[in-house]
């Protein structure tokens, strides 16, 4: 199958070097998102050509703990290239223990969250996007952090708590003063949860403001979202969420795009089952069958999205209760479209799902 031609000029996307012997070569980053980018989705995902996947948020004192589950939570992938963990938290030096906790489990990099939205988070543990209006707390964690590991620290955050207060640029500065190596902003208030649009455009007050690579996050559904984004924005890289959920092909395809103007085709129906089956079987050995037959119902609906039938499946899936009844749903489901020859539906602009996580 042959790519198809795009009118968008191809992007300059080049290896971001990050020191100390970090590098990720190609910019196209799995965003963190919590109850979804767990291990096998990103062994899935870098197995598939993800530059860079970042784990879900760990909250520090969780870390420091070494609850089991928490551990799990931060094991890498093992697929070369680069693995993040990211922290979450408003204790300085719980952080800096978190930090060199999951260095110990292998980290390349520990991601900072200034992001978060969610009450409990914000509001309740007062981490998350609430550091963004406590400059001087968020000075010291990021500070504490820098310290406390010999890996390269970056940070995630918003454009600010709200739109009175958008000073995302500002922080930057603080952070690449604190000896952060790279920023992510998504193009929403805390505020705005995930709402409206990302202001891809505010990206680039960030960019101009720091000598340090930027990322720009937020609502990159398509090709050529990913591509305005980093036009809009002038950054380095993008971060993907919710794009990649029953596609964790999605970030090689927009790296692709963004290097070469074409678009790839999107695997056949054939490859997508494999990919799917192969994604369970990980999602089975990680977390039992019990517990993985749960946690993979969500991805199995989001893999079948967008194909005839798609509706009847996802409650079906929702219904079975063992690993082997699922196999057989899935097999049942999948082969007479692959008979059949069907396609499924790429993504458009309007077919968005719920905002990028934090």
């Amino acid at each position: 199958m042959g790519n198809c031609r795009s009118q968008i000029t191809p992007t300059a996307l080049g290896t971001l070097d990050l020191g100390p012997g970090v590098q990720i070569e190609t910019p196209v980053i799995l965003a963190p998102m919590s109850g979804v980018t767990d291990l096998p989705f990103r062994r899935t995902a870098k197995q598939l050509g993800a530059g860079m996947v970042v784990s879900e948020m760990i909250a520090s004192w969780a870390m420091i703990r070494e609850n089991r589950k928490t551990l799990d939570m931060a094991e890498i992938d093992g697929c070369g290239g680069v693995s993040a963990v990211q922290l979450a938290g408003c204790d300085p030096a719980a952080m800096a223990e978190a930090a060199r906790l999951a260095v110990g489990k292998g980290a390349h990099l520990i991601d900072i969250n200034f992001g978060c939205p969610v009450k409990k988070v914000a509001v309740g543990q007062a981490a998350g996007s609430a550091l963004m209006r406590d400059e001087i707390a968020a000075a010291a964690i990021l500070q504490a952090t820098v310290r406390a590991v010999p890996v390269p620290v970056s940070l995630k955050m918003r454009m600010g708590w709200d739109h009175a207060s958008l000073n995302a640029p500002r922080l930057a500065r603080i952070a690449q003063d604190s000896g952060i190596r790279m920023v992510t902003v998504h193009g929403r208030t805390r505020q705005q949860f995930y709402t409206g649009a990302a202001d891809w455009a505010f990206v680039r007050q960030v960019k101009q403001a720091v000598a340090i690579p930027v990322i720009v996050n937020g609502d990159i559904l398509t090709e050529g979202d990913a591509a305005n984004a980093l036009s809009q924005s002038g950054a380095d890289g993008v971060m993907i969420g919710r794009g990649c959920c029953g596609r964790p092909w999605f970030l090689a395809c927009a790296a692709h795009f963004l290097r070469t103007g074409t678009r790839l085709p999107e695997p056949s129906l054939a490859e997508q089952k494999s990919i799917l089956l192969r994604h369970y079987h990980l999602m089975l050995s990680q977390f039992g069958i019990g517990p993985g037959v749960r946690l993979a119902r969500k991805h199995l609906s989001w893999y079948s999205r967008g194909l005839p039938g798609s509706a009847e499946f996802r409650a079906a899936v929702n219904r079975l209760p063992d690993a082997d009844s699922v196999r057989r749903l899935i097999d049942g489901f999948y082969d007479p479209l692959i008979d059949r020859g069907v396609a499924r539906a790429a993504a458009t602009n309007d077919d968005r799902m719920d905002a990028e996580a934090a």
